[in-house]
């Protein structure tokens, strides 16, 4: 194997960092110091060593075993178990989604309120039901931009990358 073809692989420890990005966040990380302290290091560990590291060798094996599969998970699943199951695992998957999505709009709105005033009172201003409604915009401008397809979302991430470098120097 020449050496263009090994840079083209994936390792384990860029599968765990995907996944523990995608999945628990840094977000996460800077919020649990904040409310726990240095003690929440073990736990870090003990997630890292006993889901993230599993889950990404998991993963792998599937998505190397599967890979023309063109669902994820569910399409694995379909391989091994059957179309119900993999039904029913996408459906779940969904469930616990909403919530999680539903966070989201709202989230932005605070940290747009920090960008904006350098404080976390931004918000309470507004009553909640124009809250709401801001949220419902931001989650339905979200849907509209996902419904465009890869392209905006590629154009999005250049965007943000140029942005960021702006920020670095």
């Amino acid at each position: 194997m020449n050496r263009s073809d090994e840079s083209k692989k994936l390792r384990w420890y860029n599968i765990v960092l995907m996944a523990f990005v995608s999945v628990w966040g840094f977000g996460n990380v800077v919020n649990n110091y904040a409310n726990q302290g240095l003690t929440v290091i073990t736990s870090w560990v003990l997630i890292i060593a006993l889901y993230f590291v599993p889950y990404a060798l998991m993963v792998g094996q599937l998505g190397s075993t599967f890979k023309d599969g063109k669902g994820g998970v569910s399409s694995w699943i379909k391989e091994t178990m059957g179309p119900t199951i993999a039904y029913f695992a996408a459906w779940t998957y969904w469930v616990v989604h909403v919530p999680y999505l539903a966070q989201k709009p709202q989230s932005i709105l605070i940290a747009l309120g920090w960008t904006a005033t350098g404080s976390g009172n931004f918000i309470n201003k507004f009553s909640p039901i124009v809250l709401q409604l801001a949220c419902l915009a931001v989650f339905l401008l979200f849907l509209w931009v996902a419904s465009r397809g890869m392209l905006i979302l590629a154009g999005m991430v250049a965007i943000c990358a140029l942005l960021g470098s702006f920020a670095m120097a």
